[in-house]
């Protein structure tokens, strides 16, 4: 038996999939983007040593922060996982932010081709007109305006990087290079969570990262890895480094912190949105998923 639990960041995924995988004697797969590094432990929210000991996770501390890991290699370790799984007869659940990869699995994979400087370029001056580079996308590929929403700076920007390293329409470049899913169904529940009640959880997230050793946690990696691995560009250390270059002072780290944390929020409930509609989704506030995704798992097992 097999699950994934999905909603936005500091939604209370992580403490619930924990509960779930101590109730059920479940192992759990993380589809956080940045747990999966190690070293990087405040920045990344990830759970406790005290919390990785009771319950054994994968997708955590799998890598160094100068090391690559890409969708790819999330396919196999999730194969690695569900394998283990199967052998010791106990459910995975599958747990995180990073909603693409579980898209992904579910509905294969194409190819990403790698976006030259020059490229890279043209797509950032493109982008200063997120309006009309929306109208010029849904010209050029009208399937998009279905897919992708006009506030969707992220999916858009990957539109124009295929588009201009290709010269192919990204609509059917990405068909054409499409992959077979390695998930047929899994059932899926998410966290609803009230705006307010989200910036809440957000704020106090924040304020605990920096009390408890943000600034010195980066202040390691900068000097370990330096500042170009991507993993240094996520929220959270991105805003620390600006911090060490004079740009913030501490109240203004944590205000932009919370700022784009929930940015990133929205952006992940876009995503969710568009993303999951042939999904038959569990949404329900976070009090009440626990009892419903017990019982569910109950009644699979019948």
């Amino acid at each position: 038996m097999q699950f994934a639990l999905i909603g936005t960041t500091s939604s209370g995924k992580s403490d619930l999939a924990l509960k779930l995988a101590l109730k059920l004697n479940a192992i759990i797969l993380s589809l956080d983007s940045l747990s999966v590094y190690k070293e990087i432990d405040i920045a990344s929210a990830k759970p406790t040593k005290n919390e990785l000991k009771k319950v054994k996770h994968f997708g955590v501390d799998e890598i160094y922060p100068n090391e690559i890991f890409n969708v790819t290699l999330f396919f196999d370790l999730y194969k690695k996982v569900k394998k283990e799984a199967l052998q010791k007869n106990i459910p995975l659940i599958i747990v995180g932010g990073t909603s693409f990869y579980l898209k992904a699995m579910l509905s294969g994979l194409s190819d990403r081709p790698i976006i030259s400087t020059e490229n890279a370029l043209k797509v950032s001056r493109v982008l200063r007109d997120l309006t009309s580079a929306y109208k010029k996308m849904i010209e050029i590929d009208p399937i998009m305006k279905e897919k992708i929403e006009q506030n969707d700076s992220y999916r858009i920007e990957k539109w124009y990087e295929i588009y201009f390293q290709t010269e192919e329409i990204p609509s059917h470049f990405l068909k054409r290079t499409m992959k077979k899913p390695i998930i047929k169904q899994i059932p899926i529940f998410e966290i609803e969570t009230d705006k307010d009640i989200l910036k809440e959880r957000i704020t106090k997230r924040t304020k605990n990262m920096i009390k408890n050793g943000l600034i010195d946690e980066v202040a390691i990696l900068e000097k370990r890895y330096s500042r170009e691995p991507n993993c240094m560009k996520a929220i959270g250390i991105k805003e620390v480094i600006d911090y060490f270059d004079g740009i913030y002072n501490i109240k203004e780290l944590e205000e932009k912190i919370i700022t784009n944390t929930a940015k990133l929020a929205k952006r992940q409930k876009t995503f969710k949105k568009t993303q999951f509609l042939d999904q038959n989704i569990v949404k329900k506030p976070l009090n009440e998923l626990e009892d419903i995704i017990l019982k569910n798992i109950d009644n699979s097992c019948v």
